[in-house]
């Protein structure tokens, strides 16, 4: 059986980084280890919760790993908190990754055009740096304007400006990019790849149904990790993120007592295991 491990935060409550990441990978058959980057009372989108840094824990964990000789196939990040956190992560891919260990990177930084709380353009020129690191990076459009400093947009692109941005991802050291939340025509979303080994662009889109609920990239990342580890192509993982995470939200919206705060992606994983099979 494939490990991955995935280092972001986890909140008691709330679905979102590592309590989607965990469930929705080891229902695709990858063991899932984890390191917390920090423990939460629920996600941030709540009025009040508790937060529990656990920065100084990180250098440990790897230490003890490293001592027991554990190895993983796949490096997966998610929400980092502070510049901190980003060495500590890049120092762990440097002391961790074999010829082929696979790193993943979703830069969750960003979204609607402005940076989350906390942080700023500093921080994300210095994810740019774990970006570089990276096999394959996930970044929306609001993270992929941060990263490459340039101007967001909106709504106001096309497929040339799209491909554009993927290939200057690409050139910042990712060998793979994937712009999410993409949408050329009204009523469809989806995603749009660069593999730069191969010079080859993709793009797949699904329904779109004008809704937002929080978790959703955390899910779509996972989702496609865990087809990739499955052995499943990017083209196809993509395709499979995309119509996961629909059917996520078709099975959220059906739902009257769905909580705001998260998709019901535990409705929807019989879907995944059956795709992948």
């Amino acid at each position: 059986m494939k490990r991955i491990v995935t280092i972001q935060d986890i909140s008691c409550v709330g679905k979102c980084s590592l309590t989607v990441a965990l469930p929705i990978i080891s229902a695709m058959g990858i063991e899932t280890s984890v390191i917390p980057t920090a423990v939460l009372s629920a996600h941030t989108a709540f009025d009040s919760f508790t937060f529990h840094d656990l920065t100084d824990e990180i250098p440990k964990i790897q230490e003890n790993l490293l001592k027991n000789g554990i190895s993983f196939d796949a490096i997966y990040t998610g929400y980092l908190g502070s510049y901190k956190q980003l060495d500590i992560v890049i120092d762990f891919i440097d002391k961790n990754k074999k010829d082929d260990t696979l790193i993943f990177v979703d830069p969750v930084m960003a979204d609607n055009g402005e940076l989350y709380s906390g942080f700023d353009i500093d921080f994300a020129r210095s994810m740019r740096n774990l970006c570089s690191k990276a096999d394959i990076i996930t970044p929306n459009l609001t993270e992929a304007s941060y990263l490459l400093d340039v101007p967001y947009v909106g709504d106001d692109y096309d497929d040339k400006y799209i491909k554009n941005i993927l290939l200057k991802l690409c050139e910042t050291g990712a060998k793979k990019a994937i712009l999410t939340g993409v949408s050329y025509t009204k009523g469809k979303l989806g995603a749009v790849s660069y593999d730069s080994e191969n010079d080859r662009f993709y793009e797949y889109f699904n329904k779109h149904i004008p809704v937002a609920y929080h978790g959703t990239g955390d899910i779509f990342a996972s989702s496609c990790l865990g087809g990739i580890m499955n052995e499943i192509s990017l083209d196809n993982a993509l395709s499979l993120s995309v119509d996961f995470v629909l059917d996520c939200i078709e099975k959220t919206n059906c739902d009257p007592d769905h909580r705001w705060y998260g998709v019901n992606f535990e409705k929807a994983l019989p879907m995944l295991i059956e795709r992948i099979k």
